[in-house]
């Protein structure tokens, strides 16, 4: 059977435990599923440790053990609780290299899950630390993309935050990117608009529409790469960026980028400027692939 992302997580996590020294904090880490099957079964004295997520201490000590050279990973179940987590990673361990010339080196992991257990819990938020300097993020969702991700915590100094989808956990295939000489558009899809985006891509063939698929895995820095900004310039109406965050945020930042680098029409599709919570009511799910099919027609001036 193909190793799933899953798979690749829990693996990584073992050794990281068993052969690097490092440390895994976070709630519920041995408990309700493993944190999605993403951990191994491995406790408190092989580095695996529990803390609250709705606590902002708990984020002082994961810096803390950072500075002392263990390498964490800081395990955050839904990214929402970023908000009550992520003070100590933003003002000090991404600031400690630069101001105080001591490196600190953290791999928080924010796994966003549509809906979860309320309104503060769903989606993702990786917007939430795209603005910070002293960081990188990346948003793996292939086994190789999450390999790479934490390849590159282990050989930098840097906070490292790795935004994650439960959505991806029983993916087992690569994602490369579709290029058309000529496309009608191009979609930018991040996190598990990847998924959609492909889907939407199919859809929208049958349509007479060639759209081409760029795969954005590191969101920050993001750099408009040669080839993707030749793509653009060769659409006939441009690009759409797609996230499950909101859109004011990494969603229309690198749409400005695109635009700049392309000086051609980019849109931006993501999360609505409302509450994204467990309820009906309330609601707030990313770019299905039906959404951003009607969305390419409408912009090409084909309705159904």
């Amino acid at each position: 059977m193909a190793k799933t992302v899953r798979d690749t997580i829990k693996e990584i996590t073992r050794k990281h435990l068993t052969e690097h020294n490092g440390l895994a904090f976070g709630q519920c880490l041995t408990a309700v599923g493993w944190v999605g099957g993403t951990l191994p079964e491995l406790y408190e004295e092989d580095g695996m440790v529990e803390l609250s997520m709705a606590d902002v201490a708990g984020g002082g000590i994961v810096v803390g053990s950072a500075l002392a050279g263990r390498r964490p990973m800081y395990v955050i179940r839904y990214q929402g609780f970023n908000w009550y987590n992520c003070p100590s990673v933003v003002n000090y361990a991404a600031k400690s290299k630069e101001i105080w010339k001591t490196p600190c080196p953290l791999m928080v992991r924010g796994i966003g899950m549509e809906g979860a257990i309320g309104p503060v819990a769903g989606s993702s938020h990786h917007s939430l630390y795209y603005r910070m300097p002293g960081l990188s993020i990346v948003s793996p969702m292939t086994p190789d993309e999450y390999q790479q991700a934490y390849d590159y915590f282990m050989s930098n100094d840097d906070v490292l935050y790795v935004s994650e989808h439960r959505g991806s956990y029983l993916n087992s295939e690569e994602m490369p990117d579709i290029l058309h000489q000529n496309p009608d558009i191009v979609l930018f899809p991040i996190s598990i608009t990847r998924f959609e985006a492909v889907k939407a891509k199919k859809m929208l063939a049958a349509k007479g529409v060639n759209a081409s698929i760029i795969h954005l895995r590191w969101i920050k820095p993001f750099n408009l790469r040669d080839k993707w900004r030749q793509e653009v310039l060769n659409s006939k109406k441009g690009a759409i960026v797609l996230d499950d965050d909101y859109v004011d945020g990494v969603a229309k930042s690198i749409a400005h980028d695109i635009m700049m680098g392309t000086h051609k029409p980019v849109w931006t599709m993501g999360l609505e400027n409302r509450t994204a919570g467990f309820y009906k009511d309330v609601d707030n799910l990313p770019p299905s692939a039906e959404q951003i099919t009607q969305r390419v027609l409408q912009i090409m001036g084909i309705y159904n």
